[in-house]
């Protein structure tokens, strides 16, 4: 399991919520569960403002309550 879906099992978001949130394709974001495809710097800002963490948390960074910084 990698920090994207951990994240998102955390927040109890879908996918297709994912996808709603952010923009970026859910075709995309299942790529990126499976490690079949890499996030860019922008993918990866969306999501991370799709779920309310920073770009680190998605790298790894533990997830800090009420983080003072999400990118957007």
């Amino acid at each position: 399991m990698n920090y994207l879906e951990r994240i998102m099992i955390e927040k109890n978001i879908s996918q297709t919520e994912l996808h709603r949130r952010s923009g970026v394709s859910q075709s995309h974001i299942s790529g990126l569960i499976r490690g079949e495809k890499q996030a860019t710097i922008p993918v990866a800002q969306k999501i991370a403002s799709a779920l309310d963490v920073t770009v680190g948390e998605l790298l790894g960074e533990p997830i800090r309550k009420n983080s003072p910084l999400v990118l957007n």
